[in-house]
């Protein structure tokens, strides 16, 4: 196989993997075909793997939709490192129970090798039943675990649950 097109399967399957690892998403979405549209793409070849695209991108597969300025893919031999969007990444995605989630921040860091996403720069988090926000949120894959705040002190976290039993709630 050219490198070429070793490359671009390796920026695709990178970004299914981000695409399908956010907790409670619609799992039929990994099967549905994903496209991917910047208005620049520069991949090289190696031992490791960088694919760039750059000048608004955006992600479409199933219900999930990645609007960011630019997004990096890297990979080590054939195994996924890193999937880092910038620049105003929002995400919108239907959950397996129907709801939809809609996340915004300035950056979304997805590390394969700890399974963790990081979302950082004026996070807001949106789901039927509230909101969070603040300047960093990390979700670990492996333990469902949500993270936000600074052990530092800087920054706050902010939330909003909805009652179930409040108009318009599920």
């Amino acid at each position: 196989m050219p490198l070429r097109n070793k490359a671009l399967i390796t920026a695709l399957s990178l970004i299914a993997l981000l695409a399908g690892s956010l907790a409670h998403a619609r799992n039929s979405d990994r099967k549905q075909p994903m496209d991917i549209a910047s208005g620049y793409y520069l991949c090289d070849s190696g031992k490791t793997t960088t694919c760039t695209f750059s000048k608004r991108v955006t992600v479409t597969q199933g219900t999930l939709k990645i609007d960011s300025e630019a997004a990096v893919i890297v990979q080590t031999g054939d195994k996924p490192n890193s999937a880092k969007f910038t620049g105003g990444v929002t995400l919108h995605q239907e959950m397996d129970d129907g709801t939809p989630l809609n996340a915004k921040a300035n950056a979304l860091d997805y590390d394969m090798r700890t399974e963790t996403i990081v979302l950082t720069g004026n996070v807001t988090i949106q789901q039927d039943r509230g909101t969070l926000s603040g300047e960093r949120v990390t979700y670990h894959l492996k333990t469902g675990q949500i993270e936000s705040g600074s052990s530092s002190g800087g920054g706050r976290v902010k939330m909003r649950i909805v009652p179930k039993d409040t108009p318009g709630a599920p």
